[in-house]
């Protein structure tokens, strides 16, 4: 079996993986640790949850250890990705590294930022619009950056971020080493890699569009005014922690307020909090100070909480890719999880197109199927693991493997 001290990391590292009880790598480390090592280019494609933040951060350490004029710089699409990235590098370097870290994110403060870059960090981490924000005021130099990690490449050039990308790139030596991440890899992301990579070695592990293995789906097809007591009914027959995805802010404080007048503890995060803000209600869901979550897609990915047992969509998002990573909070590193999809007969195009992306073979949802919601009360079917009902008492009883597709 592998493990870590086949990789001839250096002693320090050891320590710190042995420290934050890493003992088996995942099969994305297995895969990128042994050629990162060895200096060269990866274009890496991976489902969520799978460890790539080890897969890329432990060779990068390495790097920092071994080479002590060269510093490293993480680019992520997010404040949260950025900010978690960050805090699973610092858990490697240990508190007692030399090796100085600056996270440079939209919505924390410039003057301290620009403190942090005077003590001459090789660590960045940051979103690129706030490091081309530095670089315009020249407060960074990065002459001796040796090392790049592009994390979630398609989602940064879906928020409109290429332009910045190259403007930073240009600022890095031609001689580095470049670790580009991403879900999928569309033609743009093809262009990218040809232009900004050496000969990159191509890393996939498994298809991006499928969901990790050990997440149970369910489907309840159901009408509009449905949804609510139907979230209040699975929200009692579930137990552990519950991020529950809407599609709007208004509807994430709304239903947040809502659940908090049920007595259920929850919280809300989305796009118009101030980052401190974020940063509290995710730490507090980390913590378990709450067990309800709800969220706009801001969380579909990047959030890594170990104990989310259960996503619950209430409303489908308008991309199906984002299906993928808003169920991937869960399951997370081998993990068992549950997802839950609402379908109202209003999201039948939203619902077929993410059965196509999971099941390509799936026929679509039939409009005489969708009248049994308002004919016989919401219905429940479940997909792509096993097929489950619901009893007169509320308890699950599942029948054996077959696959079952959505209606």
């Amino acid at each position: 079996m592998e493990n870590f001290y086949t990789f001839g990391l250096p002693e320090t590292l050891v320590q710190s993986l042995d420290r934050l009880n890493f003992k088996t790598p995942t099969p994305i480390q297995v895969a990128t640790i042994p050629i990162a090592l060895n200096g060269k280019d990866i274009l890496g494609s991976a489902q969520t949850g799978t460890g790539k933040t080890g897969a890329f951060g432990i060779p990068l350490i390495a790097k920092l250890l071994s080479d002590q004029k060269s510093s490293a710089l993480v680019l992520a699409p997010t404040r949260e990705l950025a900010a978690q990235v960050m805090s699973a590098l610092q858990d490697l370097l240990g508190r007692n590294s030399p090796i100085k870290t600056t996270l440079l994110i939209g919505g924390d403060s410039m003057m301290k930022q620009m403190q942090q870059l005077r003590m001459r960090p090789r660590l960045f981490v940051g979103t690129p619009g706030r490091i081309n924000d530095h670089l315009e005021r020249g407060n960074l130099n990065f002459s001796q950056t040796s090392f790049l990690v592009l994390d979630e490449t398609d989602r940064m050039l879906d928020m409109g971020f290429s332009i910045q990308i190259e403007r930073i790139i240009k600022h890095l030596p031609k001689q580095r080493q470049t670790l580009l991440f991403s879900a999928t890899l569309p033609k743009n992301i093809i262009k990218i890699a040809d232009s900004y990579l050496n000969q990159p070695e191509r890393i996939s592990m498994g298809s991006t569009s499928v969901p990790a293995p050990k997440i149970k789906q369910d489907i309840v097809h159901l009408s509009e005014d449905e949804k609510y007591p139907q979230l209040l009914n699975q929200l009692q027959q579930r137990s552990g922690s519950i991020i529950i995805f809407v599609k709007t802010k208004f509807g994430a404080e709304k239903m947040a307020k809502r659940l908090r007048g049920e007595n259920h503890q929850t919280d809300a995060i989305h796009g118009d909090l101030r980052h401190s803000k974020r940063e509290t209600v995710i730490r507090g869901f980390r913590n378990s100070k709450y067990r309800i979550l709800v969220a706009t897609d801001i969380a579909a990915r990047g959030l890594d909480i170990p104990h989310i047992e259960h996503v619950i969509n209430f409303d489908l998002p308008q991309c199906p890719e984002d299906y993928i990573h808003r169920i991937g909070r869960t399951a997370r590193a081998g993990a068992e999880g549950e997802a839950l999809c609402f379908v109202t007969p209003g999201d039948r195009m939203k619902w077929n197109a993410i059965n196509r992306l999971i099941n390509p073979d799936a026929p679509a949802m039939e409009a005489s199927k969708r009248s049994g919601a308002k004919k016989n009360g919401s219905e429940k079917r479940s997909f792509g693991f096993k097929k489950t009902f619901r009893n007169g008492g509320g308890k699950r009883k599942s029948s054996g493997g077959g696959r079952v597709r959505a209606a």
